[in-house]
């Protein structure tokens, strides 16, 4: 996951087109004809994406944008140290 392109996401686009987005992803992935590296990008697309989604659900709850971005990769690296 990148902060930068969350950030990108979550500014520039509606929960609705990030969601369509995600499940087009989703659907792209299924494909038999796709090697694992282009797989594992649309993984990590679709990661950036969940977290934009993620980040705007924070904003929509009151947190500034900054901190909700922050609390959003604080709660990422902390999964990945257990």
């Amino acid at each position: 996951m990148k902060l930068p392109v969350i950030r990108q996401i979550q500014r520039t686009c509606t929960v609705e087109e990030i969601e369509t987005a995600i499940k087009v992803l989703e659907h792209t992935s299924e494909a038999a004809s796709l090697k694992s590296e282009e797989v594992d990008v649309i993984g990590e697309l679709i990661s950036n994406m969940c977290g934009a989604l993620e980040v705007h659900q924070m904003i929509t709850d009151g947190i500034p944008e900054k901190d909700a971005a922050n609390t959003f990769m604080k709660k990422v690296l902390g999964s990945i140290d257990r």
